[in-house]
């Protein structure tokens, strides 16, 4: 099992709304591509005075799966992002193996 996990600082401006497009659009467009069978999101408790930060978490089957998703589905969806929150976010992703 394939653990993908994008984590987001967030401008505090628009940590609200940016939540919300996390729940009702991006994770739903991004689990509809089949890719992935779980996700989640997590906000990060440790974070730095002032900073809020995400973790958005999904779960897919294999890492030959994971870069299908990343070389057809995720540049337009990336896009989609930066088109509603371009500049006023940061992310960086990592891939981790599930061993437990």
């Amino acid at each position: 099992m394939i653990l993908y996990n994008v984590t987001t600082s967030l401008d505090p401006e628009i940590a609200e709304q940016w939540l919300n497009y996390m729940r009702e659009t991006h994770m739903p467009d991004v689990m509809t591509t089949g890719f992935f069978l779980k996700s989640q999101l997590c906000r990060m408790l440790d974070e730095a005075e002032g900073g809020i930060t995400y973790a958005s978490q999904y779960y897919c089957v294999s890492l030959e799966q994971l870069q299908e998703y990343q070389r057809v589905a995720a540049p337009a969806l990336v896009a989609e992002m930066d088109k509603h929150f371009g500049g006023r976010y940061a992310s960086f992703r990592t891939t981790l193996e599930v061993v437990g």
